[in-house]
């Protein structure tokens, strides 16, 4: 059997995707996450508390080569681009895979942040922060 958001090979009696967290269960109303404090057309039944996702990310010698190459021609240094959006759909996943352990059936509140930590070695941080939640439709 397949995952229906990331195409995941799971097994037949699992619950949840090992990769991304999604539930297995087809009665269960897709998994929302939203950066707003509530969600039109649901009401929060239950706040389960706060939840993190960081991953550290750094680029290898030959990306920090070509992206130095690109940062001198202008425009977008799609070598740290592709990077960056590996990095946040991870701390996404992560807050995600949190939440659905506790119970929740949503996320409210998410913020993303990014950060740089290391001097020899630049290194960013993004951050995934929101409140995991049960929600039913009002």
């Amino acid at each position: 059997m397949k995952c229906s958001s990331c195409g995941n090979e799971v097994s037949e009696d699992a619950k949840f995707c090992s990769i991304c967290g999604s539930s297995m269960d087809p009665k269960v109303f897709g998994f929302i996450m939203a950066t707003t404090p509530t969600i039109h057309g649901y009401k929060i039944n239950k706040v389960l508390g706060v939840v993190t996702g960081l991953t550290p990310r750094t680029r290898g010698v030959l990306g920090q080569f070509i992206g130095g190459i690109q940062s001198m021609l202008g425009g977008e240094v799609t070598a740290f681009t592709e990077e960056m959006e590996k990095a946040r759909l991870e701390a996404m996943t992560r807050i995600k895979a949190k939440a659905m352990n506790m119970g929740a059936n949503a996320i409210v509140g998410v913020d993303l942040e990014t950060s740089d930590i290391g001097r020899e070695a630049p290194i960013v941080l993004i951050s995934a922060t929101g409140t995991a939640v049960i929600i039913e439709p009002e």
